[in-house]
């Protein structure tokens, strides 16, 4: 049974994010309850930034590395019944959070992102949406799904459905294991399109070859995998 009244915290990961969370945080809307930063130690002054930014803002440092340890971390810490989670990097919208939340209300246990449902967004490299779309394509194909983009970071889902999943990696491509095993655990998935624009400071830390060969690798094992 669905709560009455859900609470909401808005998870931000972060590594080294000083210069981007000024468009980040200030314009996550009032009525989140929580807003949560799960930082993986950051050198600069990310934490510092964070709560001179945000009052009330929560801080909770990873044991472990990498982006999909930092999710598991967060949902653990989090205390909203509804959790949004979004890049710090300044990429994407947080206005845009009621779109993401407005179909958990109505049912469905997941709300991803797609950063691709109209076109190639001006801001990403050709390289980049080639190599997103073949991923797509490829998981649609295994899973029956008709996904535009299964690696944005922009998704809402309850913390119950999260807990039925139980994501094992610890990298970014446990974005796409979330994805698929939502498909063979049966849970409602919605596509939800939203804005994506540049980094707008420091450098990616992601390698674009290294991640979508461990994103291909997460899609096939899980596939065949009971």
């Amino acid at each position: 049974m669905l709560p009455l009244k859900p609470t909401v915290t808005a998870l931000i990961c972060t590594l080294n994010e000083e210069q981007n969370l000024p468009y980040t945080l200030p314009k996550i809307p009032g009525w989140v309850d929580e807003v949560l930063l799960v930082d993986g130690h950051s050198t600069d002054n990310t934490v510092e930034v964070a709560s001179r930014l945000r009052a009330g803002v929560r801080v909770v440092y990873q044991q472990g590395k990498g982006k999909g340890d930092a999710l598991k971390c967060g949902v653990e810490h989090a205390r909203g019944d509804i959790i949004v989670t979004m890049d710090a990097d300044g990429a994407t919208d947080p206005d845009e959070m009621s779109k993401f939340v407005a179909p958990l209300l109505q049912g469905y246990d997941f709300a991803k992102g797609s950063r691709l449902s109209h076109g190639r967004p001006p801001n990403m490299p050709w390289h980049r949406w080639f190599g997103n779309k073949v991923l797509a394509m490829t998981s649609n194909i295994l899973y029956g799904t008709r996904y535009t983009d299964i690696c944005s970071g922009y998704n809402a889902f309850w913390k119950s459905a999260f807990r039925r999943l139980g994501p094992t990696y610890d990298g970014f491509e446990m974005e796409q294991e979330m994805l698929v095993k939502a498909k063979k655990a049966g849970l409602k998935v919605v596509e939800v399109s939203h804005y994506h624009g540049r980094r707008l400071g420091s450098v990616s830390k992601v390698s674009d070859i290294r991640q979508g060969l461990l994103n291909s690798i997460v899609i096939l094992r899980e596939r065949f995998r009971g």
